[in-house]
């Protein structure tokens, strides 16, 4: 097939064809030159043959790899006499991974410059796997795992379930289920009765007092005010060692707080005086107004008791007999004739004061003795606690306890029926304030500290008090035996507590009655020992160091009360029927 010329006289090239140049010009291999084909175009007047840049010549950055330009020869039998290479046969591939060195020599060979040329832009082969190859396989993985030699074969394994079916197993499954639905069906019905019968106030409640301490000391014990200081040292029944004084020094109000606090009696008349030599009489004492058999109105008027007014109201210090000037002063404030409540809700908030031998309490006594003296006409005590610190064996500050006195003889009491506490885990009531509760009516009475959950006494007036305290026919009293007669007789199933009752804050301090068990937190003195108060007073150097410290700042606050300090009240005292 022949080509005419160009316009221009020059001949189109000639078809493409590789070939390798040691092939076409056989026997020629050691030339040093390569041989100038006559499929080059013809050079042009005044250029040099070397100068012709062939059209189909890769870019130089590929020639500088020593890669030959494929250039197209003619097939002519006169090209020594080789065949022609026709393009689709496939070239051979070199072993390397990437071809061989780039031939850098002045003679490149056509195939072989073909192949790299080819092999530059072409995906490296394949690479054999082994058993530590890496190669990612895109063939889902489908390996054997290696039976273990332990297990059994499963075609000889026992399996009778499969063939013979239990006939308990359906029993035991439907009973189980049934017990488990039967527990949560019975604890819901506990819960739901549990709560309906929780005893709870019905109805308004008429509001009788409510302290805010917001008055000066003088308008809140003054004659328009609502409390009552109480003043005696005949120990108030107990034995305690305190004196109750009218003193702004042991009972006032600052910023709307309420604050008992005790001092010491040497303060005021000196050490010795208080051991000897001595006679402290109190000018302001209350003994005849404050005792309920003494009281105007009262259907248990007594008459005036001179041996009892003395020893409440004044005091002599002996040191041969071993009597002394109570140590201690402190205060005691009371609603009497001022508020009283028959059934309704009594609310203190209070903090309660630290040290040995401290005994602050809230608690309520009957306006008249109804039912005959102490305790025949009973005692609601709301709160009562010990200022010893936690670690003092007999519940210290970190316990408050709840409790009714009732009794058929004056030295017969059955509180050791009717009384429970609170206590608290990780700290103490001398922290922070509490709010202590009473809610009473005609069918219950509940004492509590700041939730009905904590409650310290619950009491449901489902019987006598006679039938509830299980007295004896016949008692002692010495060795004259004395026929029991029930004083409650035509009262109700609250009797004594159906009467109407005062409010008493008050701090005492020791006292002989058992409060301080003997032999507890190295208590100075013994409850029968005639010198208890002296055996106290000597001490003085083991319980004031710590307790001068303690006894300060403390604050009791009321709701009925609800504020009394050091004992500190806070202010939320009241009363409500």
């Amino acid at each position: 097939m022949s080509s005419s010329p160009d316009n221009d006289g020059v001949q189109p090239p000639a078809p493409f064809y590789l070939g390798e140049n040691s092939k076409r010009t056989k026997g020629k291999h050691n030339q040093s030159t390569p041989s100038v084909s006559n499929n080059s175009r013809p050079s042009t007047a005044g250029t040099a043959a070397s100068s012709i840049v062939n059209p189909f010549s890769p870019p130089a950055s590929i020639v500088s790899f020593s890669i030959d330009p494929v250039m197209p020869v003619v097939p002519t039998a006169q090209q020594d006499g080789l065949e022609p290479v026709p393009r689709h046969i496939p070239l051979p591939r070199n072993t390397s991974y990437y071809g061989g060195r780039p031939n850098t020599g002045d003679s490149p060979t056509r195939v072989a410059s073909g192949i790299r040329l080819r092999e530059t832009f072409a995906a490296p082969p394949a690479r054999p796997l082994t058993a530590v190859s890496t190669a990612v396989s895109l063939a889902p993985s489908k390996t054997t795992r290696m039976r273990s030699t332990m297990l059994e074969d499963p075609t000889t394994l026992d399996k009778p379930w499969v063939t013979t079916k239990d006939p308990y197993a359906r029993i035991a499954y439907i009973l189980t289920y049934s017990v488990a639905f039967l527990g949560i069906a019975a604890s819901a019905l506990r819960i739901y009765f549990g709560y309906k019968s929780v005893p709870l106030i019905t109805g308004n409640l008429c509001m009788v007092l409510d302290e805010d301490f917001n008055s000066d000391t003088d308008t809140t014990f003054g004659p328009n005010g609502n409390w009552v200081r109480e003043v005696q040292l005949g120990g108030f029944g107990n034995g305690e060692f305190e004196m109750a004084t009218s003193s702004s020094n042991n009972s006032y109000t600052s910023n709307g707080y309420l604050y008992i606090t005790p001092t010491l009696t040497s303060n005021v008349i000196g050490s010795d005086a208080v051991f000897n030599g001595y006679t402290y009489n109190l000018t302001d004492c209350t003994y005849n107004s404050t005792t309920p058999g003494a009281n105007p109105g009262s259907s248990n008027i007594t008459g005036f008791d001179a041996a009892a007014y003395y020893q409440a109201c004044g005091a002599v210090s002996n040191s041969t007999t071993g009597t002394i000037i109570n140590p201690i002063q402190s205060a005691r404030i009371t609603t009497l004739n001022k508020a009283s409540i028959r059934y309704g809700r009594v609310e203190v908030r209070a903090k309660l004061p630290r040290g040995d031998w401290l005994w602050p309490a809230i608690w309520m006594l009957p306006v008249n003795d109804t039912y005959g003296p102490w305790p025949l006409s009973g005692e609601i005590d709301i709160m009562e606690s010990r200022g010893n610190a936690r670690s003092y064996p007999d519940q210290g500050i970190d316990y408050v306890r709840g409790s009714l006195n009732w009794g058929p003889l004056s030295f017969l009491n059955a509180v050791y029926k009717t009384f429970g506490w609170w206590t608290q885990r990780r700290t103490d009531y001398g922290e922070d304030f509490h709010t202590y509760t009473l809610e009473w009516t005609d069918s219950f009475l509940r004492m509590y500290v700041d939730t009905r959950l904590h409650y310290m006494l619950e009491i449901s007036f489902n019987e006598p008090f006679f039938t509830r305290g299980d007295f004896p026919s016949v008692v002692e009293n010495g060795t004259e035996p004395i026929v029991l007669q029930n004083p409650w007789i035509n009262g109700t199933n609250a009797t004594p507590f159906d009467q109407p009752f005062y409010l008493i804050l008050d701090l005492a301090v020791g006292g002989t009655n058992g409060w301080f068990p003997d032999n507890a937190g190295n208590k100075p003195w013994l409850d029968n020992s005639k010198t208890a108060m002296l055996d106290f007073a000597q001490a003085q150097d083991t319980w004031y160091p710590y307790l001068g410290l303690r006894w300060r700042e403390q604050l009791i606050d009321c709701g009925f009360c609800e504020n009394v300090g050091v004992v500190l009240v806070e202010p939320l005292i009241t009363l409500r029927i």
